[in-house]
């Protein structure tokens, strides 16, 4: 467990706070355009993010307060994306309704690719005791933080770990009962075709598609999967009521922040559930 005696707290928010004035200075120190305000923009804001990830966790503890996760012990640092966002409970809140449906199905195995610090493998072990969870990751630093999270939650047993998947690792989805949730920076247009991989057809999927990386990419994926699956397309939403009463103190933007999940852009995902009878 991180060390959160107030000295380290302080020491931690000094580096950070020095690590980002030396990048603002050369941000800053070259041409004075839009896009170098952009990025000054986006570096300040996920400073102010981390900050309030660190006041969250004075205040509330390193416990998620809201969602279909909340009660988890979430103490590692995102491997991507805020912290503070998955803390609250209102990290991907669109997602809710359908990760509410999820539980309630008898999956025997969930495999998360692309599982970074295992916010959803670790939360879906917690809900899903029957399941075992599968958790792969490229990096090898996000596996070890996926693992430690499992150990804090009491779900290590449930879980098995690996790195890159390949098309052949779906063909455990036709010997039983299989969620698929794929979250790889845009990868997914290649890793999710159900002619190299087959043992797609018998799953159902859950993936995010990156539209800011490639255009069209959601579009793509549903358009594939049309003839096997029920697709429905599911885009970004906030939920302020995950913000817990003692952050009325905040300002209006440190909310938002408190929120705020760092997109560049559209990433809608997909949810796609197998028909009966695939018609391809």
């Amino acid at each position: 467990m991180a060390d959160t005696s107030p000295s380290k707290r302080q020491q931690a928010a000094e580096n950070l706070t020095d690590q980002v004035f030396a990048r603002l200075d050369a941000l800053l120190s070259g041409p004075r355009t839009a896009a170098t305000l952009h990025q000054s923009l986006r570096l300040l804001a996920k400073w102010r993010a981390k900050l309030i990830a660190q006041d969250m966790q004075r205040q509330s503890g390193s416990v998620v307060g809201h969602g279909p996760f909340k009660g988890m012990i979430y103490d590692v640092q995102a491997s991507e994306g805020s912290t503070a966002a998955r803390l609250l409970g209102s990290y991907e809140a669109s997602l809710a309704p359908i990760i509410e449906g999820i539980v309630q199905r008898p999956y025997a195995c969930v495999m998360d690719v692309g599982c970074a610090e295992g916010y959803y493998a670790v939360g879906l072990a917690l809900r899903m005791p029957q399941a075992t969870i599968i958790a792969r990751d490229q990096s090898d630093a996000a596996l070890k933080k996926c693992a430690a999270l499992a150990t804090r939650n009491g779900v290590i047993g449930q879980m098995q770990f690996g790195g890159v998947v390949t098309h052949s690792d779906f063909d455990r989805c036709t010997t039983a009962k299989t969620l698929v949730i794929c979250d790889i920076e845009g990868a997914e247009a290649a890793l999710l075709d159900p002619i190299s991989a087959p043992g797609l057809l018998a799953a159902d999927i859950l993936v995010e598609t990156h539209d800011c990386i490639t255009a069209g990419l959601s579009t793509q994926l549903a358009q594939r999967f049309a003839p096997s699956h029920d697709v429905q397309i599911v885009h970004r939403s906030l939920d302020a009521g995950a913000l817990p009463n003692w952050m009325h103190r905040y300002s209006d933007l440190d909310r938002l922040l408190a929120l705020w999940e760092w997109r560049a852009g559209p990433t809608p995902w997909l949810w796609m559930t197998a028909k009966s009878t695939p018609s391809i």
